[in-house]
């Protein structure tokens, strides 16, 4: 009988690592395709109305390369309606919009994409249960509880971008160029950084903030709390960041070449390694501990320059044209800038 036990023990041990097994295996560093996403879609005042569209990438490193094409298109109509050709990972929700005219009725527009030999289609449609609004676009990307809000929150406006110089630049090969906007926000969803101490008054006082300042981090309950809503969880507070959207290097897009690294570091596709100085924070939600990213436990948003302009040097490794855009998110709402460069190769 114990011998039966014993064996019946380790039967569920195995099952149980099989099981975790299985679930880790739901997670992957690379290897796996992108998923295009209908996020849903707004009326124009004009008359029109925007679809709205993300993506998944269902790697946590793997950054693809997918040119516009037979493997990246739309369809009805034009193949190459702005969507991104470069996938940084994971979700990235509310990425670009197509516009479509105000006849357009119940037809569908499909976005195709093919990667890692997966094909995946996003249907694009006007039902009534798709439309969006400010509101359930700070819902989905987690700056709110499913369903929350006040009339603050309500009153939010997405940040104004204003791009310093021209929306087209020619830069040379290791050499950085740099981007500067000013960014404008109303400042109603505000990050909940510390205020300073007030300075010491006494040797006391000064002897106490000393104490405190040089003991071993703590972290609230809110911070260590386990995720509780139903969506991701996203911090409040204003950040400007660039990230590769497209790249065309010299050497053809005949093929999809994966990214090495992550951006801000080594974004390597199809045009070269494309390096952003200082490293910017995270667009998509890496929820990761410690990760640069607004959907990270802990994370706290960056000091706000005092005249609101924000820079960023960018270098190229290979000749080619890229196409880089900006973001700037005050936590619930954003609002996005582009920057196209034509990199020429050093003289010989």
């Amino acid at each position: 009988m114990r011998r039966v036990k014993i064996r019946f023990a380790v039967l569920l041990l195995a099952a149980g690592a099989a099981g975790f097994q299985g679930i880790a295996a739901q997670t992957y560093q690379r290897g796996q395709n992108v998923a295009p996403a209908f996020e849903g879609w707004m009326r124009n005042e004009d008359g029109t109305f925007s679809f709205l569209f993300g993506y998944m990438n269902r790697n946590w490193s793997e950054e693809l390369d997918v040119p516009v094409g037979e493997d990246n298109s739309f369809s009805p109509g034009p193949a190459d309606r702005g969507q991104p050709t470069h996938f940084l990972p994971r979700r990235n929700r509310f990425v670009f919009e197509v516009r479509v005219p105000a006849d357009w009725g119940d037809k569908e527009l499909v976005w195709t994409v093919t990667s890692n030999g997966v094909t995946e289609r996003a249907y694009a449609t006007l039902r009534g249960d798709y439309v969006v609004d400010g509101h359930v676009i700070m819902s989905e990307t987690g700056a709110l509880g499913a369903g929350s809000s006040d009339a603050r929150i309500r009153g939010n406006q997405p940040p104004t971008i204003t791009l310093e110089g021209p929306e087209e630049r020619q830069a040379t090969v290791g050499r950085p160029v740099t981007i500067t906007v000013l960014v404008e926000d109303d400042g109603l969803l505000r990050s909940r950084r510390p205020s300073p101490p007030d300075p010491p008054e006494t040797a006391e006082d000064s002897a106490r903030a000393d104490s405190i300042w040089s003991a071993p981090p703590t972290f609230s309950s809110r911070q260590l709390r386990p995720p509780s809503r139903i969506t991701v969880q996203k911090v409040n507070g204003l950040f400007m960041s660039w990230f590769l959207y497209r790249g065309e290097g010299v050497g053809g897009m005949d093929r999809q070449v994966t990214a090495g690294e992550e951006v801000g570091a080594n974004d390597t596709g199809l045009a070269g390694t494309v390096t952003f100085e200082p490293p910017q924070i995270k667009v998509w939600e890496d929820t990761r501990a410690g990760a640069n990213s607004p959907w990270a436990p802990l994370w706290v948003p960056p000091e706000l320059p005092e005249d609101g302009r924000w820079t960023v040097d960018v270098t190229f490794d290979k000749p080619g044209t890229y196409l880089l855009h900006g973001r700037a998110d005050d936590g619930g709402l954003f609002s996005d800038v582009e920057v196209m460069v034509v990199v020429r190769g050093t003289a010989s």
